[in-house]
């Protein structure tokens, strides 16, 4: 169980980033500050797209410390800068695909679970949509539950989910999540934008790390 719930709109933000980069890009993990604060303001597989400063993603980062659901990794094997790493799975006993599915709804919302599918394929290995509701059934299971079911609404011809981590003022149940009219297009498209704000993450990180080593010299 979660010492302190729910996580506001930043830390949400924040965990589920690094969620994202944890299960896509483990070879880029765990994150520096700019690498994270990049991935929370993508503009791809984001919703809604934010624009959160250095300053709100550290003392996000801060509060999740002191929870405990995030930790601090100091410089070491030739890194000079500190990152961060999530502890969620480790907190809550999460598997790879539970984790995802708690990563997605954090970064977009409410989905349905044909959506949830498409949308975790870079991170997890689902067989089927009945096994994506198996596992969201799961979670319901909890003690507390992290996802919840939303019922159809006049209009809608699927059911959705929602994460329950997130304070209730911050959870997007009362707007309808996009719907792509050709969702196998969308999600290729996703993951080309992903890749590329992956790649900029990179450049950037590998910036940073020069102007680092170049005070060091310089000292």
């Amino acid at each position: 169980m979660l010492a302190a719930m729910p996580l506001d709109a930043v830390a949400g933000r924040v965990v589920g980033s690094l969620i994202e980069k944890h299960l896509t890009t483990p070879q880029q993990y765990p994150l520096t500050l700019n690498s994270l604060t990049l991935a929370c303001n993508q503009t791809s597989n984001r919703h809604p797209v934010v624009s959160f400063s250095e300053d709100d993603v550290h003392a996000a980062l801060d509060s999740l410390k002191a929870d405990g659901l995030v930790r601090f990794v100091l410089p070491s094997h030739g890194r000079s800068v500190v990152r961060y790493r999530h502890v969620l799975d480790e907190r809550l006993a999460l598997d790879a695909r539970q984790l995802a599915l708690v990563g997605v709804l954090l970064l977009r919302g409410p989905q349905t679970a044909g959506e949830l599918r498409s949308r975790t394929e870079r991170m997890a290995d689902f067989d089927d949509v009945a096994a994506v509701e198996s596992d969201l059934a799961g979670l319901t299971r909890r003690d507390p539950p992290l996802v919840a079911h939303l019922s159809r609404r006049p209009g809608q011809k699927e059911e959705r989910w929602t994460q329950l981590l997130m304070d209730v003022d911050d959870l997007d149940g009362d707007r309808p999540a996009p719907v792509a009219a050709n969702p196998g297009s969308s999600a290729e498209l996703d993951a080309v934008r992903s890749e590329v704000d992956d790649l900029a993450r990179q450049i950037q990180e590998l910036r940073e790390e020069v102007r680092e080593l170049k005070r060091e010299l310089g000292a």
